[in-house]
């Protein structure tokens, strides 16, 4: 179960002991009943009739009680390496974190860092707000036990999948890198004050500026053993001559910025069309590929979940669609 229903579809489902995974506005998941969920704040989705923004008391909805045993938890900034330490031997760890949290730095930070981090998957989002609300209202991650809303806390869903059953999360990613400059960074940043462009130090505000304003559509991108990761722009701050990222970079990891996109949507439909959904049990998609791809309205393929404010696949993302599965 994938889609959009009302709170009373959804209350109704929680009260037979469903155990899911919400995601709708704020109001919307704080007028739901306690139960065995976990939801996370948005009001963007991707649907069968296309890309939406709902806030109409609709909540997307996922299913996970037909998967395997499911268990809530919720995690503080400081237990980052909890969230993998408790996941099962053989299943996955379900995880939204708000945006502009210290736990979501703390996770970007931190999250690779448990020995077991990339044979236990850690999949899902970050919350998020309607976009006309930036700045003003706090994203919101909820444990649907109390119901209790956080500012500053993961909810998990622990499955533990049968015998015979393997969880996978697949990045899209439709950037590559430009090969020109390589940029190597001395610090783990979301905010770095220097970087080594071609091996040359030069302050990362001054770069940034030097390369135009089409910089901010178009990501950087590391090379994590041959896969490609993103790092967003986020802002120019002028007064505080600082560039600030969505997700931060890594000392240690080449990077370039990204070779631009011509045509956003199409590149979008070119990598989703050929996606496998039939053992896909939840998508995500990036706020930014909804805001530079102006989406809204867009049938972009056949996924449908969230428009979320990061992904996560092992680490934090940006600017990538993630997809879920059971195999």
């Amino acid at each position: 179960m994938n889609q959009l229903m009302s709170v009373a579809e959804v209350s109704a489902l929680i009260r037979q002991g469903r155990c899911l995974s919400l995601a709708a506005p704020e109001a919307v998941l704080s007028s739901l009943p306690a139960g065995s969920w976990i939801g996370g704040t948005t009001p963007y989705f991707m649907t069968p009739d296309g890309v939406c923004t709902r806030g109409d008391g609709q909540v997307f909805v996922t299913d996970l009680s037909a998967l395997g045993d499911v268990r809530i938890a919720s995690f503080a900034d400081h237990q980052v390496q909890d969230i993998v330490e408790n996941a099962p031997a053989n299943g996955f760890a379900l995880t939204v974190v708000p945006a502009g949290s210290t736990m979501l730095q703390r996770f970007a930070a931190e999250s690779t860092l448990h020995p077991d981090a990339f044979m236990k998957p850690t999949m899902g989002w970050i919350a998020g707000v309607h976009l006309q609300d930036l700045g003003r209202v706090q994203p919101k991650t909820f444990d649907g036990r109390g119901p209790t809303a956080y500012a500053n806390k993961a909810v998990v869903a622990y499955v533990s999948l049968p015998p015979g059953k393997l969880a996978s999360v697949e990045i899209v990613n439709i950037f590559e890198p430009d090969g020109a400059d390589l940029l190597h960074f001395d610090e783990t940043s979301f905010s770095p004050s220097h970087c080594r462009v071609n091996g040359e130090r030069v302050a990362f505000y001054d770069y940034v500026l030097s390369k135009g304003a089409d910089i901010m559509r178009s990501p950087l991108v590391g090379d994590f053993a041959g896969a490609h990761i993103n790092a967003s722009f986020q802002m120019i701050d002028t007064e505080a001559r600082a560039v600030r990222l969505y997700a931060p970079v890594f000392e240690g990891v080449d990077y370039h910025v990204a070779r631009p996109i011509p045509d956003y949507v199409q590149a979008l439909r070119a990598r989703l069309k050929g996606l496998d959904m039939h053992n896909a049990f939840l998508g995500c998609n990036c706020i930014l590929n909804y805001l530079y791809g102006e989406l809204e309205g867009q049938q972009i393929g056949g996924l449908v979940g969230p428009i979320t404010f990061g992904e996560i696949g092992y680490q934090l993302l940006n600017q990538t669609v993630v997809v879920m599965r059971v195999h």
